[in-house]
């Protein structure tokens, strides 16, 4: 089983919105490579500086979501169209976001 055998029930990973390299594409598009940066930028901040989830950060991580929303929702209804390096810079934005949301809904969880 390849990466992209999984990949293609989490990503559209259509080649228009792909990274490329050397002729081969990313398992994922260019929003979801943000997104995973994000995820694992953050997750290496947090070990390096640990952070305090706090109710006034899970709000902050709702509001760093909201970039990307807005760039996939308005080229999904074909107000206009993104191009990749924004999808990528809003996908990083939004994957701290939900780390840092998901980190603090499970620790909500855990601790009632």
């Amino acid at each position: 089983m390849k990466v992209t055998d999984i990949t293609k029930y989490i990503c559209h990973r259509r080649p228009d919105r792909t990274f490329s390299y050397k002729g081969h594409y990313f398992p994922v598009c260019a929003r979801c490579t943000g997104f995973y940066t994000g995820l694992i930028l953050f997750e290496i901040y947090n070990l390096l500086n640990p952070v305090d989830l706090n109710f006034n950060l899970f709000l902050i991580s709702l509001s760093l979501m909201i970039p990307a929303f807005i760039d996939g929702f308005t080229q999904y209804l074909g107000l206009r169209e993104s191009f990749n390096t924004l999808r990528f810079v809003t996908g990083v934005i939004g994957g701290i976001g939900l780390i840092i949301a998901m980190t603090f809904i499970i620790k909500i969880f855990l601790i009632i």
